[in-house]
């Protein structure tokens, strides 16, 4: 999946930005397609639980908090990367770059 320079490949387990690979953890990619994948919708907690650690949501959302701040710290490492938005008590959403 491609949203501007950002490439997604999940089958390939790679990500690019420019056409520079950016160094994710599984974790990170999964969470990155699937907000890549409605960059202008908001993925509500519970649809990321869902959909990345497979319905484990159990109303704590740190383990996803945490991983939103590693991956937006990758991100935010590539030159001009998309960043990642929260939308307060609801969840996140890719900013397209």
């Amino acid at each position: 999946m491609r949203l501007g320079e950002l490439v997604v490949d999940t089958a390939g387990h790679l990500v690019t930005w420019r056409d520079q690979p950016l160094a994710l953890t599984r974790l990170e990619r999964e969470l990155l397609a699937r907000l890549a994948s409605a960059p202008v919708g908001v993925w509500t907690y519970e649809r990321l639980f869902d959909t990345v650690w497979g319905g484990a949501y159990l109303g704590d959302t740190s383990i996803l908090h945490s991983a939103v701040k590693r991956l937006r710290r990758k991100l935010r490492a590539a030159d001009g990367g998309p960043a990642v938005e929260t939308v307060r008590g609801v969840g996140y959403r890719l900013a397209a770059p």
